[in-house]
């Protein structure tokens, strides 16, 4: 299983961003998918999650407004889409697949990319 994760990247506040997760060897038709993030020195925090028909997202209070996840079945790749970036949205986003959904506990996925950086500048 090798879940990869991209996008992230320096933006300034109220930037946006667009991360992707893609799967190189199974399908995200066949789990439910989710984006955590974990900032220096905190503990890595729940931000949404995509069913495993992609016909429904649930978000964390912290971005529900301002993201919006997403998922294209040709390219086989989910994606977080983030507006408004303020800098305590500055973490290490990671992606992972789980069986359930909605599940906003980390232990509950069980795999999980390697995790891209955003940081946002004040």
């Amino acid at each position: 299983v090798q879940l990869q994760a991209s996008g992230g990247g320096l933006v300034q506040t109220g930037g946006s961003l667009n991360l992707s997760c893609a799967d190189s060897t199974r399908s995200f038709s066949d789990y439910a998918t989710g984006w955590f993030r974990q900032a220096p020195g905190k503990e890595r925090e729940f931000v949404s999650a995509i069913s495993r028909r992609g016909d429904s997202s649930y978000y964390a209070d912290s971005v529900k407004d301002r993201s919006t996840m997403s998922r294209d079945d040709a390219k086989n790749t989910v994606y977080l889409q983030i507006n408004s970036l303020k800098p305590e949205d500055t973490a290490v986003y990671y992606c992972a697949t789980s069986r359930f959904f909605p599940s906003r506990t980390a232990r509950q996925y069980d795999y999980w990319g390697q995790g891209t950086l955003v940081t946002v500048s004040s």
